[in-house]
């Protein structure tokens, strides 16, 4: 019987009936269907997620920390088989080893015109994991939730277009955009979060503003 510790319990219940912003509601009838596999697991450090760093000769989100994951395709059955499909291309786990809690409500990407279902999964028994796809990812990382929800680790990043929102800086990774909101509001509606200081700020560094202007 796989056992599922009580806090992913309660985050997977209530990521799963997260109120979505406006401005990321999926539009009637546009969109491509997407999915991103948000696994959480027990590490040396404790709690932990998996997180990739796609590459940086990629098209598109160059170089960003990311959730695995990519476009619905036929043969997937949906949102979850693609968040496990890509997630074993991306970082060479074994789905086997994955349970599936919940999946939340769809967000829209403009930029991307995609529709993206986040999945939320438990790593009941965790496999090896590297960079399968090097033409996608440049690195893998189990991020300890200890790192993410430390105050020390968070603040606000301003892009110059004039808008701001939640970010990280854990492992050597800045996290931004979709995924630091993404695990901005899942931390904190599963109770993980501590209280940090928003009005922390800090300019998007321009080696990080070329590469998402790629596309």
């Amino acid at each position: 019987m796989i056992v599922v510790p009580d806090w992913l319990d309660r985050l997977a219940a209530q990521a799963a009936r997260i109120s979505v912003p406006p401005v990321l509601r999926p539009p009637a009838g546009r969109g491509r269907e997407a999915a991103v596999l948000m696994l959480f697991g027990e590490g040396p450090l404790g709690p932990d997620v998996l997180l990739i760093q796609r590459s940086t000769r990629g098209r598109r989100h160059a170089g960003q920390p990311a959730f695995p994951g990519g476009g619905v395709d036929p043969g997937d059955g949906g949102p979850v088989g693609a968040a496990l499909r890509e997630a074993a291309e991306e970082t060479g786990l074994d789905p086997a080893g994955v349970t599936v809690l919940s999946a939340l409500p769809e967000l829209y990407l403009h930029h991307s015109d995609n529709r993206v279902t986040p999945v939320v999964g438990w790593w009941h028994e965790p496999s090896a994991v590297h960079a399968a796809s090097p033409d996608e990812v440049d690195s893998v990382e189990r991020v300890p939730v200890s790192e993410l929800v430390d105050p020390v680790n968070r603040f606000t990043l301003r892009h110059p277009a004039g808008f701001a929102g939640p970010a990280f800086r854990v492992r050597g990774m800045l996290v931004w955009g979709f995924t630091a909101m993404l695990l901005d509001q899942v931390l904190r509606e599963g109770g993980l979060d501590l209280p940090w200081d928003p009005s922390r700020e800090e300019d998007m560094p321009p080696d990080v503003l070329d590469l998402a202007a790629r596309g």
